[in-house]
């Protein structure tokens, strides 16, 4: 039994260093850079052996995905937590969102597909933000009794504005953005929540 577990924790082990050497890739070269040959060569290992653990190159971006989802939901909740009132629950989680996005670019990248093509409608762990952001919304908006048609529409409202900027400023380094970036993601954050009370 002792060797089943050995062999089982080595095989995760394993798949675990593979995805950490793919991350690592994409944090030095970009997500165009990876390459199933480079993981293999970062660690010390055969191509053929990486294909023992995933297909292909999307099946690890896929992976990927999952747990920048899983580490963005994380860090909501968390955020989430430290206050009472809904309105500054939604404040401070879309301003932990928007601080995920720039402290772990190329995983915000590869999660919504910024300049990647992207895995997150295969990716099950890609609801659970959106189901944080909602139900806080929900408690925003409660007393307007909304439909879940309508809370759906104002977090899309949300992501709208606050991923287009993000996105923006990924695409564009322009010194013009950096100058006017908070007040922008403030006044919408703001701006927003004061229309759905």
């Amino acid at each position: 039994m002792a060797s089943k577990d050995r062999i089982l924790r080595q095989k995760e082990e394993t798949r675990k260093n593979i995805l950490d050497a793919a991350y690592s890739i994409a944090k030095e070269e970009g997500w165009q850079g990876l390459s199933m040959r480079k993981i293999a060569d970062r660690i010390e290992y055969t191509a053929p052996i990486i294909y023992e653990y995933f297909s292909n190159k999307e099946a690890i971006l896929s992976e990927l995905t999952g747990r920048g989802f899983n580490m963005l939901t994380k860090e909501l909740e968390k955020v989430k937590a430290k206050y009472d009132n809904p309105e500054e629950q939604l404040e401070a989680m879309w301003m932990a969102y928007w601080e995920f996005a720039f402290t772990d670019t190329e995983m915000y990248q590869v999660m919504y597909g910024v300049q990647i093509n992207c895995c997150a409608e295969k990716c099950t762990a890609a609801e659970a933000p959106y189901k944080v952001f909602t139900g806080v919304i929900a408690e925003v908006m409660k007393n307007n009794n909304p439909s879940d048609e309508v809370i759906k529409q104002k977090y899309f409202t949300f992501f709208s504005v606050i991923h287009g900027l993000i996105s923006i400023n990924i695409v564009n380094t322009s010194q013009i953005f950096e100058t006017i970036n908070s007040q922008i993601l403030k006044d919408a954050i703001g701006g927003i929540i004061q229309s759905i009370k």
